[in-house]
């Protein structure tokens, strides 16, 4: 999947379950800066952080797909 499509993915479930940026990143154990650049489609998340973000946001992997 390209990375623009899968950060703006991210960024609308993240603000759909009502996270802000920064709330998420600390949820994750990122920094703001990072979970910025995967939302924005310049950085790839590793498999790790996916899952994590997926897990944070009670989704599939295929709602990212999708």
């Amino acid at each position: 999947m390209e990375a623009d499509k899968l950060g703006r993915r991210i960024r609308a479930y993240r603000k759909l379950k009502g996270y802000t940026q920064e709330g998420f990143s600390k949820k994750l154990g990122v920094s703001v800066s990072i979970l910025g650049e995967i939302e924005r489609g310049n950085r790839l998340p590793t498999d790790d952080l996916l899952e994590r973000i997926i897990q944070s946001l009670k989704i599939t992997k295929e709602d990212l797909v999708l």
